[in-house]
């Protein structure tokens, strides 16, 4: 399955949320941390936020603790950390698996869709859906939110 539409997940206010209702909207779902090396990159997804938002781009964070133990926070921590530290306006989600035994239904479709397939590597993964929920690309946590491919591939996506 190459589409996110049927899974369910929950806000960081705990409000059960489903992927449909999201369709007609580009999504960019990102894995985040706040003690990471790549975590200034929540600057640059909150630019995506501000620049593409009124055009459809929706980016959801993901906090994971999988990698490094990089995000041990509550929810309330994490959501005081991303707004007070970057400003973060964009959706932020429970905290979930990216990988393991305990990996979250989402994460399960997002990295046996496209390729590279497989467990996600490090924090600030980005994975590009589409508009209909379908899984379009995926960008390793190097790639910056502001980089020439990622902007590309989320401008190509917007003008479907």
């Amino acid at each position: 399955m190459n589409n996110i539409s049927d899974i369910a997940v929950k806000t960081i206010d705990g409000n059960e949320e489903k992927f449909a209702d999201y369709r007609g909207m580009v999504l960019l779902i990102v894995n985040v941390a706040s003690y990471c090396g790549y975590t200034p990159q929540y600057q640059g997804l909150e630019e995506l936020n501000q620049q593409y938002g009124d055009r459809g781009l929706r980016v959801l964070g993901f906090p994971c603790n999988d990698f490094g133990a990089q995000e041990p926070g509550t929810n309330e921590e994490i959501a005081t950390f991303c707004e007070t530290s970057y400003g973060v306006s964009f959706e932020l989600f429970d905290k979930i698996h990216a990988k393991g035994s305990q990996q979250h239904p989402l994460y399960q479709t997002l990295t046996n869709s496209v390729e590279p397939k497989g467990d996600v590597a490090w924090n600030f993964e980005k994975f590009l859906i589409g508009k209909q929920g379908e899984v379009v690309a995926r960008f390793g946590s190097s790639v910056t939110p502001t980089s020439p491919e990622l902007i590309q591939a989320i401008e190509a996506e917007l003008a479907k």
